[in-house]
């Protein structure tokens, strides 16, 4: 696909974005990648910090003995992408194929940086991947990369500390019962859950509300932003900031750090709203928590009405080159990892989270309750839960038609700049506004026509 005459320069932005987002995969075969026609040799150069894509090359290599593949890790999501869009601006260093966030592959894409994978037939793969993963991967009509995990939220839970306060979390069907939950987890000496504000996990809120906040016109140039009319955000905005106000998350705690870590293991902070990519963080990050935690759904607005989001999850992509026989051997290896039922198992295996309808439907699959600690013993975290049964259905309910903005990666890096009412500064709605002025002009500058 050719975008207009927007500037290619949207994906060099050195922004902090969400951190912590674990990949996973999908299943079933794929013909066109089980061996390769060509006897040339390629070498190729992979950019993954999914520590499950390493264990696909074996199995690559016998099919096709004549392509090479070397994994690197360059560093976690935005390191890569700082990494990425360094070699990009040099012209030179850039990987055969890269790792990318959903949230961040329209930047990607729109930019011009990345293969249109539709030329190899990637485009008719819309039922074998998720509703929510299928929709990240198009991009204005292409293909621009192949889903090797996926995140719907789910709604987890230290059962030890809700049992304290007299909570069924399994019952807390909407966000009123979650407030009215987490007045009751507060009065044990517990938070229901911590936001120290999270650009992600607000994209994703707004996504579970049934907001649109951000569109791409068909040129791939025009954009829309509408934060501060979006009914979506308005609903969240306003419920969020209640519970900021009454003092019910833990608002202090920044994700992913070692406070955040012992609050899980110790269970003052309570429950998550987060991926299902999730369970392996809590073995590795809260290990004397091991049996307590439970999983269940995420609370709608209408209990009636289940409405979830996907938060983080990947894709691999090809780097665009004027070399057609890497580019192919390049699409060979993403397609093997994304959807070659080998490629797929053996990722899941490791703990990925499948991006894929038929491994989320395998019998064996949903009926697993331990996880492989890293000395490879079942550890039943979960207290015996078949917790994938219950983190498919939350795939199920993931809305479609949620789209992210092409300069994302930007936007979340200056997040935190203006949405200051975690630290007392001001209200969520307020800084939605001023974070919305700042992306109409950043957006302008870089040769959007934004509305």
């Amino acid at each position: 696909m050719k975008f207009n005459t927007v500037k290619k320069t949207i994906a060099m932005v050195g922004a902090v974005a969400m951190l912590g987002s674990l990949a996973a995969c999908g299943g079933s075969d794929a013909k066109s990648s089980s061996s390769s026609n060509s006897d040339e040799k390629v070498n190729l150069t992979v950019w993954a910090w999914d520590s499950t894509v390493p264990r696909t090359v074996e199995g690559f290599e016998k099919a096709n003995p004549n392509i090479k593949v070397k994994i690197d890790n360059v560093g976690t999501n935005t390191k890569e992408y700082q990494a990425l869009d360094n070699a990009l601006q040099a012209g030179s260093g850039a990987p055969d194929v890269a790792q990318v966030e959903y949230y961040a592959l329209p930047q990607y894409a729109i930019g011009e940086h990345l293969q249109d994978l539709t030329q190899y037939g990637a485009d008719k793969f819309s039922d074998f991947f998720t509703t929510g993963t299928w929709n990240s991967v198009n991009v204005q009509g292409g293909v621009f990369g192949l889903p090797i995990d996926s995140g719907p939220m789910a709604f987890y839970y230290n059962k030890e500390v809700f049992d304290k306060a007299g909570v069924d979390a399994t019952q807390i069907k909407t966000w009123d019962d979650f407030y009215e939950a987490a007045k009751k987890i507060k009065a044990v000496g517990s938070y229901i859950t911590s936001d120290s504000g999270d650009a992600g996990f607000y994209d994703s809120m707004v996504w579970a509300s049934g907001g649109h906040p951000f569109s791409i016109g068909s040129d791939g140039q025009s954009v829309k932003i509408d934060l501060t009319g979006d009914e979506g955000a308005k609903k969240w905005n306003e419920y969020w900031q209640k519970m900021i106000d009454e003092g019910l998350i833990d608002t202090k705690t920044v994700g992913w750090t070692d406070d955040w870590n012992r609050g899980l293991n110790d269970g003052s902070i309570a429950a998550l709203l987060t991926g299902a990519w999730m369970p392996y963080n809590l073995l590795s990050g809260a290990p004397d928590a091991t049996g307590k935690w439970r999983i269940t759904q995420m609370p709608s607005w209408d209990a009636s009405k289940p409405m979830n989001a996907e938060s983080g999850g990947s894709s691999l992509a090809v780097i665009k080159t004027d070399d057609a026989a890497k580019a192919e051997a390049a699409y060979k290896f993403v397609e093997y990892v994304a959807h070659n039922k080998d490629g797929i198992k053996v990722r899941v295996d490791g703990g990925a989270f499948p991006a894929d309808k038929e491994t989320l439907a395998d019998k064996d699959f949903l009926a697993m309750t331990a996880l492989k600690d890293k000395d490879g013993k079942d550890v039943e975290y979960f207290g015996g839960q078949k917790y994938n049964e219950e983190l498919a259905k939350a795939a199920e309910n993931v809305l479609p038609g949620y789209n992210f903005l092409p300069y994302e990666v930007y936007a979340r890096g200056k997040y935190g700049d203006f949405v200051t009412a975690f630290a007392g500064k001001g209200t969520i709605a307020d800084g939605v506004a001023a974070w919305q002025k700042d992306l109409v002009d950043y957006g302008t500058q870089q040769g959007f026509k934004v509305n």
